[in-house]
């Protein structure tokens, strides 16, 4: 297209710079430098008009690129925001709002919305006695564990240390077992030992015109509740052992 444009106005230019009627030799020459002048210049115009274009081509490549590189570092700034860096299930700020969006959501339309807290039995022994980096892939095994169990509408977080939090919407108490079952067993093998991986479950269903703390604080309850439960039904069993051993 460019190299047609220099032929198209170097033609003109030639018919234009040479007279009808030359009438010497001299005339001539002139004629002809002054229309080869003129295609020179044509030439070079159109090469710096070629170059510009070439350049702003070029140049509205890269301003894309850094678009594209701007929102792809936006997005993992917000990855970065909303997840927990160690188990990459939803932090705790994130999952309150979530949280909140589907309190929200149940209040208007009236759809049952349940919430279930997690803490990991003896974690601390674990840390201590297998060290931190085993006490990680616990938290990780684990979260990994929870996420393959929930629904898609449903949403997992790590709440803090051995803490998680379920958000289970449009699911009543009567459906939690169902939940809870598809948790099953849980261990790690660290070098050469088997790791259990065990916990305890609070879970509160939401009413209409609680607060996102009264939910939360339900669920705590219920599950210290529990555990202080459990500890109570295995003192019975842990004396009849020791009975036993003597």
């Amino acid at each position: 297209m460019v190299m047609g444009s220099i032929f198209a106005l170097g033609f003109f230019a030639t018919a234009f710079s040479q007279p009808a009627f030359a009438s010497s030799t001299t005339e001539v020459a002139l004629s002809n430098a002054r229309g080869a002048e003129a295609i020179f210049g044509l030439v070079i115009l159109v090469a710096l008009v070629s170059l510009y274009a070439i350049y702003q081509h070029v140049l509205i490549k890269r301003l894309r690129r850094q678009l594209e590189d701007k929102q792809d570092h936006s997005q993992v700034l917000r990855n970065l925001a909303m997840a927990d860096q160690l188990t990459g299930l939803y932090n705790r700020r994130f999952a309150e709002q979530r949280l909140a969006a589907e309190v929200s959501r149940s209040s208007r339309k009236g759809h049952p919305l349940t919430v279930v807290v997690f803490d990991l039995n003896d974690f601390k022994m674990i840390n201590d006695k297998y060290g931190h980096p085993a006490g990680d892939m616990v938290l990780r095994k684990f979260a990994t564990h929870l996420g393959h169990a929930i629904r898609a509408a449903d949403f997992a977080a790590r709440m803090g240390g051995d803490e998680f939090l379920l958000v289970l919407p449009e699911c009543s108490l009567s459906q939690i077992q169902i939940v809870l079952s598809r948790l099953g067993r849980l261990e790690l093998e660290w070098e050469g030992q088997i790791i259990p991986i065990m916990w305890s479950t609070g879970w509160k269903e939401y009413r209409l015109g609680e607060t996102l703390d009264e939910l939360l604080s339900g669920a705590d309850r219920a599950l210290y509740d529990n555990k202080r439960a459990s500890k109570e039904s295995a003192k019975p069993y842990a004396v009849k052992t020791q009975l036993n051993d003597e």
